[in-house]
């Protein structure tokens, strides 16, 4: 009895110490073995592999692109108009004996403070540099300045086994105090622009309202001119008719003329004339006028 009790203890340590002897690495991930705090072995391999039991130790590695969100940081471009930028970086831990040897214990949340840091400086600087103002970060040379940033924060994350392998913008804002200031400014400019094309409709509709007063002017004028033209005509003919008349009967004519005074002057009902019977004026109503 107590030699098969020996032999089941020997048999579980041995299990034991085998599966302590045992790990394996998945392909998603690297591994160092280190023992006693000293790197004795790298595994990048996916597969089954082997260290000494209880003396040395496996840490793990993410061998995927990961993530880092940047908080917002305020920048100044050239043009002195403050903006407040936060990014997004994609990188991949590239050497992982440098990498532990850079960050230590700390592991990936030592490494992404590190990487933040570098990120921060290097988004400053490139977005603060000469030539680059706040109009050319929302436009489409955006994309340039991102690589420009991605290139600085890859050369300096190297130092620690990291490579950086993307670096975007995500927002780009005006601070809390520059918006009154500036929505002032975008409302001043819409307003004088307003105030712009008022005026320039009032030009346009004082040159249509001219030009329409001077075409009814110079309708009128026609219409009169023509109209002294035609009634000028009229007279001439009308004075032609009656001179043709006067020199084919001239006593005719006279009589016409006379009868044309009566009618004139005995207009209305109410009609009154206080004239010598004896005068020119009734002498076709004499018994001897048509004689």
């Amino acid at each position: 009895m107590r030699a098969g009790t020996i032999t089941l203890i020997v048999g579980v340590i041995a299990i034991v110490t085998l599966l302590s002897s045992v790990f394996i690495v998945d392909e998603r991930e690297k591994a160092l073995v280190l023992q006693f705090g000293q790197i004795k072995a790298v595994k990048e391999e996916p597969g089954l592999s082997f260290k000494i039991p209880f003396i040395q130790e496996v840490v793990r590695y993410d061998d995927r692109i990961l993530s880092l969100d940047t908080p917002a940081t305020e920048v100044t471009p050239s043009d002195d108009r403050r903006l407040v930028v936060d990014a997004f970086a994609r990188y991949r831990i590239a050497d992982v004996v440098q990498f532990r040897e850079a960050v230590g214990v700390g592991g990936l949340r030592e490494a992404e403070n590190q990487l933040e840091d570098v990120l921060n400086d290097n988004i400053r600087a490139v977005l603060g540099a000469a030539g680059v103002t706040s109009n050319t970060i929302l436009s489409a040379e955006r994309s340039a300045l991102m690589d420009r940033i991605r290139q600085r924060a890859d050369a300096r994350a190297a130092a620690f086994g990291i490579d950086v392998v993307d670096v975007r913008l995500k927002q780009t804002n005006l601070p809390e105090q520059n918006l009154g200031a500036t929505f002032e400014r975008m409302r001043a400019e819409r307003e004088r622009e307003a105030t712009d094309e008022r005026a320039r409709g009032a030009e346009a509709a004082q040159r249509v309202q001219a030009q329409a007063d001077r075409t009814v002017v110079e309708l009128v004028s026609d219409a009169q001119r023509e109209g002294e033209i035609a009634r000028g005509e009229a007279d001439a003919e009308r004075n032609r008719i009656f001179a043709e008349a006067f020199g084919a009967d001239p006593e005719f004519f006279e009589f016409y003329r006379s009868m044309s005074a009566y009618e004139n002057a005995l207009k209305g009902s109410n009609s009154t004339m206080v004239i010598s019977p004896n005068s020119e004026f009734f002498e076709f109503l004499k018994g001897d006028g048509l004689d």
